[in-house]
């Protein structure tokens, strides 16, 4: 289904402590399309760029941290009235640094049983559904 709007490619990182029990989520800004959301730190992917160095490339401008060790996690769609979200999300297990808001956006380390109380813009819903419901098996 074409709904003639832009598709953004974009990275997104399920970003885990040493427990596997939290993962870190970002707030957007007011200003921000999805504003006043919780969302997996990255960002869009820039023309040319791999999935995997644009991932690298927003966790290091946004939270001053490396990435050691990830795995593929899915790629979905959205559509938003204004424009199509290709959403590449990676699980990232182990990295170097400690994450800080470079962007004055606030920062929290979530219990994951805790994130479907919690608001995403919709095309992280799937996500947040995998995440709880592998706390509940």
């Amino acid at each position: 289904m074409d709904t003639g709007s832009p598709i953004v490619d974009v990275v997104a990182a399920v970003i885990f402590d040493e427990s596997r029990e939290h993962v870190l989520l970002a707030l957007r800004k007011p200003d921000q399309h999805q504003g006043g959301r919780w969302e997996f730190p990255g960002g869009k992917v820039e023309s040319g760029e791999s999935l995997q160095a644009a991932l690298a490339r927003e966790l290091r401008e946004e939270l001053d941290i490396e990435i050691d060790s990830s795995a593929e996690r899915r790629t979905l769609e959205h559509s938003y009235p204004d424009k199509t979200v290709r959403l590449h999300v990676r699980d990232v297990f182990a990295f170097r640094g400690t994450p800080q808001g470079l962007e004055q956006q606030t920062l929290r380390w979530v219990p994951v049983a805790e994130l479907a109380g919690l608001p995403f813009p919709a095309a992280n819903q799937v996500i947040v559904d995998e995440l709880v419901a592998s706390t509940e098996a």
